[in-house]
């Protein structure tokens, strides 16, 4: 059975909201998400989904378009990545900003003082790490990088993206070079691409296939794409995220170093690490104020340990569930010779709940999803004097905030712009225990 095409309809947009879309009324009442689109515009946009009451859509034309309106650096893959590259960057800071407030006001938390987004002004080839997934072009039997089409399953072939750091396109286009040579390769066989590179431009690379006897590359292939290090990785094909099942081949460093605010780290490819360092960096700086060295402090959802061991004074424990990034973060420790005085605990961190205590800061950077009940509930159970709540989700960090109101305030809040030209928004809020 054949899906029902939904129709183009036009519509004037009104806002944006949180996730980065902007939202109108058709005139039947029902609300109207679109990617593309900017408030106070008049669009045409093709709908992907309806339901009774809403209903969402890309942008097609622009009938009537915003004074913030610019045409994006990647016209035709920019939806993909960075869907705010259609506006100017002093509307995306604004925006950023009120979404900010609008998400701590359904909770009827009013953040004290001016809402602010930091940001160092880089607004391209900030991007320490991208994923590429493939396309196999039948006219011309030919292999393409490519990202998925956002609101859809489709793909769209690219030559890189202007978010990265230029030595990720250029190891991405030798890598699809190189395949393009393997007659017996084709999109089927590969999953995706994972690349990071370091502050100087290093590069680790993992190439996910979909089958466990897929070739080896030789020698002399891996070195011909001027990389650091190289991974060949089957990834179960019944998994639709590009997971670890099998390390087929290992080749040079396979690791990356580098120093955040002087200190320095190693971290694997496929690990958590922050995407745009020097803004990172800042948020840091502007939490460490805030961090008594005085007292023991609790890293929760440390990843490799990059808050807890800058900022976290001479004793410290860090909890992380990655198996892969505790194993760098007791690296780390070890160089940096603090193996009496800092913890490494592998666990999530609703199953640690004993290193919350009530003599230590806690630092929390929890996933989009926000802080688990458990640890919420521990929280308020042994009220530890300050927690310092990073978010890269600030509708779920409200939530989470709201909850810790009986017994908090909020002392200070910042925003940070890590990734321009995108809705995504990171967010502190340092929190003090009510006298």
């Amino acid at each position: 059975m054949n899906k029902k095409t939904l129709p183009i309809v036009d519509v004037k947009l009104d806002s944006i909201v949180g996730g980065g879309r902007a939202i109108g009324t058709l005139p039947n009442g029902c609300k109207f998400f679109v990617w593309g689109g900017l408030p106070g515009e008049t669009v045409s946009a093709q709908m992907t989904k309806k339901k009774s009451k809403l209903a969402e859509g890309v942008v097609t034309a622009v009938i009537e378009a915003s004074k913030d309106r610019r045409t994006p650096r990647d016209q035709d893959s920019y939806l993909s990545t960075s869907p705010w590259q259609i506006m100017t960057f002093e509307a995306e800071q604004r925006y950023k900003a009120a979404l900010i407030e609008e998400a701590f006001e359904l909770h009827d938390i009013v953040l004290p003082g001016v809402i602010e987004v930091y940001s160092d002004n880089k607004q391209f080839e900030y991007r320490n790490k991208i994923e590429f997934s493939w396309w196999w072009d039948k006219e011309s039997e030919q292999l393409d990088l490519a990202f998925f089409r956002r609101s859809s399953h489709g793909k769209i072939p690219v030559e890189g993206t202007s978010l990265a750091n230029p030595s990720i396109n250029t190891a991405a286009i030798a890598m699809r070079n190189l395949l393009r040579q393997k007659p017996e390769v084709r999109a089927y066989n590969l999953k995706t691409m994972l690349i990071r590179c370091d502050k100087n431009g290093s590069i680790a690379m993992q190439l996910y296939v979909s089958d466990p006897n897929f070739d080896l590359l030789t020698d002399s292939e891996v070195a011909g794409l001027n990389i650091s290090g190289f991974e060949l990785i089957f990834s179960n094909p019944k998994s639709p995220a590009s997971v670890i099942t099998k390390r087929l081949q290992a080749w040079g460093k396979i690791t990356l170093t580098d120093t955040i605010l002087d200190i320095p780290f190693n971290y694997a490819t496929e690990s958590f690490f922050q995407i745009n360092i020097p803004v990172y960096e800042q948020a840091l700086r502007d939490m460490k104020q805030w961090v008594n060295i005085k007292k023991p402090t609790v890293d929760l959802y440390s990843g490799v340990g990059t808050i807890g061991l800058t900022i976290g004074g001479p004793k410290v424990t860090l909890v992380e569930i990655s198996e892969p990034a505790v194993i760098e973060m007791k690296r780390n420790i070890s160089i940096l010779e603090r193996e009496k005085a800092v913890k490494a605990i592998l666990a999530p961190s609703e199953k640690a709940l004993e290193y919350i205590t009530s003599d230590a800061t806690i630092i929390v950077d929890p996933p989009r999803a926000g802080l688990h009940e458990d640890v919420i509930i521990k929280l308020l159970d042994v009220t530890p004097e300050r927690i310092i709540y990073l978010s890269c989700n600030p509708v779920t960090q409200a939530r989470d905030v709201a909850r810790l109101a009986t017994k908090y305030g909020v002392l200070y809040h910042m925003g940070y712009n890590f990734f321009p030209r995108t809705p995504h928004i990171e967010h502190v809020v340092v929190l003090d225990l009510k006298k």
